[in-house]
């Protein structure tokens, strides 16, 4: 009797581990949606879409980008965060967005950590600090000689945005004041550096790739530790003398908390797939990124860790939103 029902308990045990691989094989069964909680032509965008297209071929079914900005990304996070748990909708997320908006905002309608499912990492890439072409301070020593002198302001996509903070850990770094001046989204702050308003912004490489190309915008660092490979010529801010400045941040997908963990484990192994090929490595590339590989408990362990360093920052420069 006993035996029997071992034997059977073996049996169901072999069924159950059968079905998990079947329907882990069988993922994606239909289209999958990446959300991008940001305007189209970010750094986030971009990335977003060149894995899209690599896993659309991979999958054989559509991966589609869709954008839903708003409330410095926490309108996209809280549509991912109340979606099946299916492993079909992901969120393009960033430490800006994952890791900082929980100090930040009083309340959300959302743990940035317990309401996802960290799938996995896809790249880092630095953020730069670009001036107009024809502005008089082209170098890091000029930007803390001007700021000494008399107010240099700078313009972010809002308060305790990424931008934001790289400013005022600058201010620290350098023993400055550069006077920030907050913009409902990045657009808008680089017009007005265009305009003369601002002289200083620091964003993301991508997001302004092409006006330095075109030599609209001049770069004067980037906050990495280390220079981009495609942009090797604009120096970090570690060298002009401040060593330990080092900020990279990272952009990766996350699914809603309940996904199933052979899903999560399915996503993560073809997404770093498409991470090793050639021709993401150089797409990533032009836009001064690097791919960055994790699996599912790593990169749950960078997140916890930028969470607490982020919020640090946030809570020292004293910004909130209600």
């Amino acid at each position: 009797m006993f035996r029997t029902l071992r034997s059977w308990g073996a049996v169901l045990a072999l069924a159950t581990l059968a079905a998990t691989a079947a329907a882990q094989d069988a993922f994606p069964a239909r289209p999958v949606k990446i959300l991008v909680p940001q305007t189209p032509g970010g750094a986030s965008d971009a990335l977003a879409r060149i894995v899209a297209q690599k896993l659309a071929e991979k999958w054989g079914q559509p991966v589609v980008v869709e954008n839903r900005a708003g409330a410095g990304g926490n309108v996209g996070m809280e549509v991912v965060a109340n979606a099946p748990a299916d492993g079909y909708t992901l969120l393009m997320s960033y430490v800006g967005t994952h890791a900082i908006n929980g100090a930040l905002y009083r309340k959300l309608p959302f743990d940035p950590e317990k309401d996802f499912a960290p799938v996995a990492t896809l790249a880092t890439l630095p953020f730069v600090v670009v001036t107009r072409a024809d502005a008089p301070f082209k170098t890091i020593p000029d930007i803390v000689a001007a700021a000494k002198k008399g107010q240099l302001a700078y313009g972010s996509a809002g308060n305790g945005s990424v931008n934001h903070l790289l400013g005022e850990m600058f201010n620290s770094a350098a023993g400055v004041k550069l006077v920030h001046v907050p913009y409902r989204g990045a657009a808008p702050a680089m017009q007005d550096l265009m305009g003369g308003q601002i002289q200083l912004v620091f964003t993301s490489l991508p997001s302004v790739a092409g006006a330095i190309k075109q030599g609209t915008l001049h770069p004067v660092a980037v906050t990495s530790g280390k220079r981009a490979a495609s942009f090797a010529t604009i120096p970090t801010i570690a060298e002009a003398g401040f060593k330990d400045f080092d900020v990279t941040p990272w952009f990766g997908l996350f699914a809603p908390a309940k996904v199933p963990a052979q899903v999560v484990r399915k996503l993560n192994a073809d997404v770093n797939e498409v991470l090793r090929s050639r021709d993401v490595a150089e797409k990533f590339a032009a836009q001064g990124a690097e791919p960055y590989l994790t699996d599912p408990a790593q990169f749950a362990a960078v997140l916890r860790a930028d969470i607490a360093k982020w919020g640090q920052v946030v809570r020292a420069s004293g910004a909130s939103i209600d």
